[in-house]
């Protein structure tokens, strides 16, 4: 099991943008198999799906989200991304990365909000003003 680390986050304006961060610790670059997202709970809510990318570089996105969030991997460094531009203070959650080195298979087409992965980060806060 991997110990996925999540960074990045923080309190910004509304319209402003964060980069969050995950260290995917297992994963290198000759890893051709895998499949990754994030995830975003706010109080009183239950966790939703946010974006996931597979290994052959196909992405989904929530439509809440589409258009101003981006999730793409660093191969040199290992790293998960999920660049957050036009933030809203309804985007205000704890955000989660998963991971596992394995095809997202059926997972691809299932709900985005199934936190069907085996590898969790612990969450970085995300806050937005208005």
């Amino acid at each position: 099991q991997m110990q996925l680390v999540e960074s990045g986050g923080g309190s910004v304006q509304a319209g402003g943008s964060l980069t969050l961060f995950c260290a995917v610790p297992g994963y290198t670059y000759s890893s051709y198999s895998y499949c990754m997202g994030w995830f975003r709970q706010s109080s009183g809510k239950e966790r939703e799906g946010v974006a996931r990318l597979n290994s052959i570089g196909s992405t989904r996105y929530s439509d809440s989200v589409k258009g101003r969030f981006t999730i793409s991997l660093d191969n040199a460094n290992n790293t998960l991304y999920l660049q957050m531009n036009s933030l809203r203070p309804e985007d205000t959650a704890m955000y989660y990365c998963a991971a596992d080195l394995r095809p997202c298979g059926g997972r691809w087409l299932s709900s985005l909000d199934r936190p069907d992965f085996g590898n969790w980060g612990q969450g970085t806060q995300v806050t937005v003003s208005s």
